[in-house]
């Protein structure tokens, strides 16, 4: 992780739009060339954070997801920034649009629950689990692949993880109302049932 000075931060941050902010800053910022700059702040004084940055997470999670030919962004660096205390990762972006946008857009969406089924099941089966599982974080390329975006929350096991924790990141897939609402839309049950086949427990 680098230290980058306040002037630098600022010669990087130029021209750039904001994308993510909350009421104690901006969030995540695209720069002028297409990449993302995603700023993160330690929440509490005495935290994991102090010693394993989230900055520093992301960066390893990305190289662990790309082990794993999971799709995901590629990070260029990883910096610690005093200025305005905070850490940040920069990294380029996956291609291709979340599933909620592609949902919020009223477009064919036919066979993506099923194709979302087996995708967890798949990253479960190789010991991820993913803590900001949403469809928000989900991204489908246009070669047709499902990736993962805004990966800081994320643990790697060896080998599957257990029943427990499975039920457990299927329900956050569910936990967000208008997520909910398209997941089991006309009483569908195809992400339960591709997720099933493809050796997944269910919820």
């Amino acid at each position: 992780m680098q230290t980058l000075s306040h002037d630098a931060y600022l010669a990087l941050r130029a021209g750039a739009t904001v994308v993510e902010r909350d009421r104690h800053g901006e969030k995540v910022l695209l720069l002028e060339d297409g990449n993302y700059l995603k700023l993160f702040r330690r929440k509490r004084l005495i935290s994991s954070a102090a010693w394993y940055p989230y900055a520093q997470r992301f960066a390893d999670n990305a190289l662990i997801l790309e082990k794993l030919a999971i799709p995901c962004p590629a990070v260029i660096a990883t910096y610690r920034i005093p200025g305005i205390k905070r850490d940040a990762v920069l990294y380029v972006p996956l291609e291709g649009r979340s599933l909620r946008q592609i949902i919020k857009s009223g477009e064919d969406a036919s066979g993506l629950r099923t194709a979302l089924g087996r995708f967890v099941a798949g990253l479960h089966a190789v010991g991820i689990y993913f803590r900001s599982l949403h469809l928000g974080n989900i991204v489908l390329s246009s070669s047709g692949k499902l990736g993962l975006i805004d990966i800081a929350d994320l643990r790697a096991r060896k080998g599957a993880i257990s029943p427990y924790w499975r039920r457990r990141n299927l329900q956050q897939l569910y936990k967000d109302p208008h997520d909910q609402a398209w997941l089991n839309a006309d009483g569908s049950t195809d992400v339960e049932d591709a997720y099933r086949a493809a050796g997944g427990q269910g919820q």
